[in-house]
């Protein structure tokens, strides 16, 4: 089984390049990799590798391939095939096709890590292909939002290769197990690395406005799979070390409440989105046995979310009160809200149930405000006017394909906790989404608060990483 990893790792490289050779096959070269990948990650779903194995002794590379991984592996899938899909009939070159294809299976690499020294030259291929993505365009907006990109993934896993070293010296080795018996500091350096890498808490700043300037198939993988690189090795982290489990779900709660306390109040469809993103990220931390089902869900429901967004007549808010979008696509987007809003019938609600299910006391209250602020903030999407038209609606012709496939997956995903359909299980939920639907409508509607951006701001970025380290070295001793 080993060798079926290792060659599955290694496909989405060959084929990559492969692409340039043979460029009239891009889009279906593409689609096989992703298609291995839905396989792959489907067998070890219900078939997981039990022990972690090691290739180059304890120097590194030590892989694990569980149930954990099947979650995320699947979403990178299923989220990479619906973006094949909506580009399909479009002017994409074979080089956007090679860079989509060696991100995917980069992001797969992470998802079956189980040392430092592995994870980080996965991390930085993964910025390389996604910087190159951001910048296809090429416009000179593109390529300012791939550096600024850039250049905060590099300096924070600066700080995170010090610390992988910091391990190897306390261990002889660069097993996540390692971190156990670490120093302080190459615990607080590896986590400033991972939270800056994933989005989470102020240290994930740079996310909303990278996420919502980029072109919109981009958009969706970035928000969909990219960004959980930087989680899954906290989550694994968590699982397999008691005394970071309560870090990692500090973190969890307070990124969950600072991504929506923007999302409540933001104006324009994609940097919402984005703000939401990072709320999200916390529930995926917030209880870590459930992690994956979670980064599934929303995986599936963000991919679909941006590729909607980003056919929408206008990004803003109040112009889209004004310019009723088509009914179809409507019921789309309400079937995603309703998802991330935790609505029965969808896998959204058997996430945010086992969510819930699996929090420590001290969670609670932070958890179930930041689940009444996503159901104030998708009320936005909501309660937008449609009608049916008479005329087509021009949408890119695999949009419709790749929305099927996302939502469809949400529906399927119901299978995975179908026990959450309790009579209390429904109520709670309900109320929720009731409750935000109301204050959306008599309060957050009518007012207009503009929240500063000064911390998104690329002079203040580092800086607040800094804080962040100090954050860490103080959570860690305490």
């Amino acid at each position: 089984m080993s060798t079926i990893t290792i060659a599955w790792i290694a496909l989405p490289f060959f084929v990559g390049f492969s692409i340039y050779l043979l460029p009239q096959l891009d889009r279906y070269l593409a689609l096989l990799v992703v298609l291995t990948s839905l396989l792959y990650g489907l067998e070890r779903l219900f078939y997981p590798l039990a022990p972690s194995w090691q290739l180059l002794d304890s120097f590194g590379v030590t892989l694990q391939a569980d149930s954990l991984s099947g979650y995320f592996i699947l979403t990178n899938a299923l989220v990479t095939m619906a973006v094949i899909f909506y580009c399909w009939h479009s002017n994409k070159t074979a080089f956007f096709y090679t860079q989509a294809i060696i991100l995917h299976g980069s992001v797969n690499s992470v998802f079956i890590c189980a040392d430092f020294i592995s994870l980080y030259v996965a991390l930085e291929v993964i910025s390389i292909a996604t910087f190159l993505l951001i910048a296809y365009p090429r416009t000179e907006r593109s390529i300012w939002i791939g550096l600024r990109y850039l250049f905060v993934s590099n300096t924070a896993m600066l700080f995170y290769l010090i610390g992988a070293v910091l391990v190897y010296q306390a261990n002889n080795s660069f097993a996540f197990a390692g971190l156990s018996k670490a120093p302080t500091e190459a615990v607080a350096l590896i986590f400033l690395g991972l939270l800056t890498k994933g989005g989470i808490f102020v240290s994930g700043l740079w996310l909303p406005l990278t996420h919502s300037e980029s072109e919109t198939p981009i958009s969706a993988m970035l928000s969909g799979v990219v960004v959980k690189a930087g989680v899954f090795p906290l989550v694994r982290c968590a699982l397999m070390l008691e005394e970071i489990d309560p870090i990692v779900r500090f973190f969890g709660v307070g990124t969950a409440l600072l991504g929506v306390g923007y999302a409540v109040f933001e104006k324009d469809t994609k940097r919402m989105l984005a703000f939401h993103t990072v709320s999200q990220l916390g529930f995926v931390l917030a209880a870590p046995e459930v992690g994956g089902f979670y980064a599934l869900t929303h995986g599936l429901v963000k991919a679909a979310l941006f590729l909607i967004a980003g056919n929408l007549p206008s990004r803003n808010f109040k112009e889209l009160h004004h310019q009723p979008i088509h009914t179809p696509m409507w019921i789309a987007l309400v079937i995603a809200s309703f998802s991330i809003s935790g609505f029965p019938l969808l896998s959204g609600f058997g996430a945010k149930v086992l969510t819930m299910k699996n929090l420590l006391p001290w969670q609670v209250i932070g958890m179930n405000l930041a689940a009444l602020g996503t159901a104030i903030s998708f009320a936005k999407f909501i309660f937008l006017p449609h009608e049916e038209e008479h005329k087509p609606v021009k949408v890119k012709p695999g949009f419709w394909w790749a929305i099927i496939l996302l939502l469809g997956g949400l529906f399927a995903a119901n299978v995975v906790y179908y026990e959450a359909y309790t009579l209390a299980n429904i109520i709670k939920p309900l109320i929720t989404i009731a409750l935000g639907w109301l204050v959306y409508l008599v309060i957050v509607k009518r007012l207009v608060v503009k929240l500063p951006r000064v911390a998104e701001q690329f002079d203040h970025l580092i800086g607040v990483m800094s804080l962040m380290l100090t954050l860490l070295f103080w959570m860690v001793l305490a």
